[in-house]
């Protein structure tokens, strides 16, 4: 079943971020572009490459109005613990954000009940708090935060301009098509 247009359930949990403890809801997503990111679990291998690369794209993500969350189903206070004791982890601003009950893995349908970690999840959910793309990759595959950031421009300006449709390797600026019995067959 696809989770496309799936308005994400209510969540209160902790997440690490900015050198503190702060409480995240689906209160505080709603009204902007997110991105929920995540990961099987922390002091991992994979995993601090991909945290690393979106934490190099940070600011990007927040120039075109969207907010990352990385989310693991570790404690927050593990999440503190990684941030202290790695130098790449230290390079994150965004929220990591909790899920020790694996209650927001099992809303987005990537928890592994038998491991009790998430999958590589990936899900972009627009400002009504619903699902507009999302990816599901195999634990030891890590994810590109270029095309993640050029999905989550792609999603914005179609749901600016719900007439046009962005072709593959779309990106701001490029042209887009409208589409209409013209173009049938001609592309």
């Amino acid at each position: 079943m696809s989770l496309i247009g799936k308005e994400i359930s209510n969540f209160k949990t902790q997440a690490y971020v900015n050198n503190e403890f702060q409480e995240i809801g689906k209160k505080d997503i709603l009204g902007k572009w997110s991105v929920f990111f995540f990961y099987p679990a922390d002091f991992t291998f994979v995993c601090p490459t991909e945290l690393e690369d979106l934490a190099n794209k940070h600011e990007e993500f927040l120039k075109i109005g969207c907010q990352i969350y990385s989310v693991s189903c570790d404690t927050h206070f593990v999440h503190k613990a990684w941030h202290d004791a790695s130098k790449t982890i230290q390079k994150i601003k965004y929220p990591m954000v909790a899920d020790p009950t694996g209650a927001i893995a099992r809303d987005f349908d990537v928890m592994i009940e038998a491991d009790g970690v998430a999958e590589r999840g990936t899900f972009i959910v627009n400002p009504e708090g619903k699902i507009v793309a999302y990816e599901v990759l195999a634990g030891n595959v890590g994810r590109n935060a270029d095309e993640l950031l050029r999905r989550v421009q792609a999603s914005q300006y179609v749901a600016q301009h719900g007439d046009q449709v962005c072709p593959a390797r779309w990106a701001p600026g490029k042209e887009t098509l409208k589409p209409s019995l013209d173009l049938v067959g001609r592309l």
